[in-house]
Parts: C-alpha cells; sequence; structure tokens
C-alpha cells in the first residue's frame, strides 16, 4: 500500500504546534514568529508536504494574486510606462514573491469598467494603482472603487480628502530642498516647469514647497516664470521653448520631473544655453537616466523601494480585514552637475 499523503494535522503534531498555526504559516502570515515558521517548514519538508495552492485559496476565498494596474503615459520608447515607475515595478514584485503572492500586472482600461476584471471577478485579491493622469478626472473612478468595497491602494499624493489609501512622496519638503539649493547659490529668478493645479496635485505640492522657499527668503514668486508641463520629455522640452519665448529674465529652472527637465535640457542647449553655466537645471524623481543626462541631473530622490514595499503591505493589511492608513514618505536632494554653477 502507498504512504498516506501528509496533512497539516501531521506537521503540527510534528513541530509540536496548533493546526491553525501551521496554516497561518504556510500562508506567511506575520502572525507567525520566524523561530515557529521555520520549525513548521522543517517538518513539513520532513514529511515532504507539498502545499495546494488552488485548495488553500477556495477556502479561503482569496485568490493569492494582486493586480498592479498602470497608467498608460506616452513615452518615446513606445511602452506607455513612466521609467520611474518601472523601478517601483520591482521592488512590488519582490515583496509579493517574498509574502507568497502572484502578481498580475496590466494597464487601466479606461474605456470601460476597468477593475471589474480584477475585483469582481476575483481574480486579484487587491488592487495596486500607479499612476492617473489629470487627478480631478481621475477621482470619480475611485470614489467608484470605494463605493464597490474594492481593496486598492494607490501611488500619489496624500491628501487629507481623498477616496482610498495613498502612498506617496513629501512633494512639498522635495520642492522647497531644490529652491533653496538654487537660492543658496545666488539664484533669484527660478522657473517651474509643471503643472501647478490640483488637476496634478504631486506637481502642485512640489511648487507650492519652491514658493514657500522664494517667499520665506525674500523672492517674488512671479507667475510668468510658471509654466503647465505633464511628465513627458516632450512637454518639457515645449514649455522651455514657451519659457524662452516669454523673453521673461530666469537664471535657474526647477522641472517638476525628470523627464520634463530632460526635455528642458535639450530645449535650451538648442537655444544656445549651456548648463549650468548658464541656467542651472533640476527635476525630480531620480529616475534612472538622471544620472546619465548630460551633464547629469540634479533632482529629489522618491525612494521607490521602499514605496513598493509599503504599497504591498497596505493592500495586505486591507485583505486581512486590518485599518491601513496613508503613507507619506521622506525625499532626498540629489545635487549632480546640472544645477551647480562653476566657481
Amino acid at each position: 500500500m502507498s504512504k498516506a499523503k501528509a496533512t497539516s494535522i501531521d506537521i503540527a503534531h510534528l513541530a509540536g504546534v496548533s493546526q491553525a498555526t501551521v496554516s497561518r504559516a504556510l500562508r506567511g502570515s506575520p502572525l507567525v514568529s520566524q523561530e515557529t515558521r521555520e520549525r513548521i517548514r522543517a517538518a513539513a519538508e520532513q514529511l515532504n508536504y507539498k502545499v495546494d495552492k488552488n485548495a488553500s485559496n477556495l477556502r479561503l476565498q482569496h485568490s493569492g494574486t494582486l493586480a498592479l494596474l498602470l497608467f498608460e503615459d506616452p513615452t518615446t520608447d513606445g511602452s506607455n510606462i513612466n521609467p520611474f515607475f518601472l523601478s517601483m515595478l520591482g521592488s512590488i514584485t519582490r515583496a509579493c514573491a517574498q509574502l507568497g503572492y502572484d502578481l498580475l500586472v496590466s494597464f487601466q482600461q479606461f474605456s470601460n469598467d476597468w477593475h471589474a476584471d480584477y475585483a469582481d471577478s476575483k481574480k486579484a485579491d487587491g488592487i495596486i494603482l500607479l499612476g492617473y493622469g489629470d487627478y480631478l478626472a481621475y477621482r470619480a473612478r475611485l470614489e467608484k472603487l470605494v463605493e464597490i468595497g474594492t481593496r486598492f491602494v494607490r501611488w500619489g499624493a496624500v491628501q487629507p480628502d481623498q477616496p482610498g489609501v495613498s502612498v506617496g512622496c513629501d512633494n512639498f519638503s522635495g520642492g522647497q530642498a531644490v529652491a533653496r539649493h538654487f537660492i543658496e547659490q545666488g539664484c533669484r529668478r527660478i522657473a517651474f516647469l509643471g503643472d501647478a493645479s490640483s488637476h496634478y496635485p504631486e506637481f502642485f505640492e512640489r511648487y507650492r514647497g519652491y514658493a514657500q522657499a522664494l517667499q520665506q527668503a525674500g523672492l517674488e514668486v512671479d507667475e510668468a516664470l510658471q509654466v503647465d508641463a505633464e511628465s513627458t520629455q516632450l512637454c518639457g522640452h515645449t514649455a522651455m521653448s514657451e519659457l524662452i519665448a516669454r523673453e521673461v529674465a530666469f537664471d535657474a529652472v526647477f522641472a517638476a520631473s525628470d523627464l520634463i527637465a530632460i526635455g528642458a535640457m535639450s530645449a535650451l542647449a538648442e537655444h544656445g544655453y549651456k548648463v549650468p553655466v548658464d541656467v542651472p537645471v533640476a527635476g525630480f524623481d531620480d529616475i534612472p537616466m538622471a544620472r546619465f543626462a548630460s551633464p547629469p541631473l540634479t533632482t529629489v530622490l522618491q525612494d521607490t523601494r521602499s514605496a513598493g514595499e509599503v504599497l504591498v503591505q497596505n493592500l495586505l493589511m486591507m485583505i486581512r480585514g486590518e485599518p491601513a492608513q496613508s503613507v507619506m514618505l521622506p525625499v532626498k536632494l540629489m545635487v549632480r552637475q546640472s544645477s551647480v554653477r562653476p566657481s
């Protein structure tokens, strides 16, 4: 006769714990200590126990999968993924793997009820949203997700009246840091490239931080030095060209994203300006290409590794029925050649 297949009861007996503890440990629950988890894993290996993932998920009414939905951004390489999110994608994938979850990655489809395939059909236990475009147009979709009880977290500005849970960075402090960096070098007419309105709350917070730093230094916040731009190199190039065409004096450029900054530097070069000799430039995000720009781009680092981990952790808290709070992560100014005038 063949040997009977080991069960979780057998593991519990061998490991000296309850069957419930075995189930929690095999699911990767943080309620089980590392020592106990190792003891249970050793017992499972000794008994040649294999987890039936499908049966476990069926009992729990969980899919064991999270969905990551990306907003489609226009890009020069045709990927339609903002390069800032690529590094965050890696940290989210790593965090899911460490916690025993699969990750389903797709684009947000705005032509229909894009949440239905993931929340209503139980393909995923929860949703992570990266990117959103115009926030005021997007907000209604977030309110719909809250209304139908979808478990989701999103990367974006942390606001007091927002629908759902957000993880974001301290955009205000980042904007302050860039402006103060320019002011310390004697810059007095600092331009801002990026949409400074509630349609793009992250850019708006960066603008507000920049404006406060100027005011604290006794400098004017000149509306003529602000040009709207979305986060693409083309928009940065267009915005910088528009600022030059206005024929207003400026002695530094703060771009609301690295992509805008890189496009702006291209436009400056076309118009005969040297960076940073004539015009220091800084961006925001610290995407990989920032350090390889010519010259290397000063920017504000957003910790994408921590961001990915916090997004996953918060979503899993919601899945377990635990309260999850929005989180604002710190930022760090990364000074490189583009913003420092030679002495």
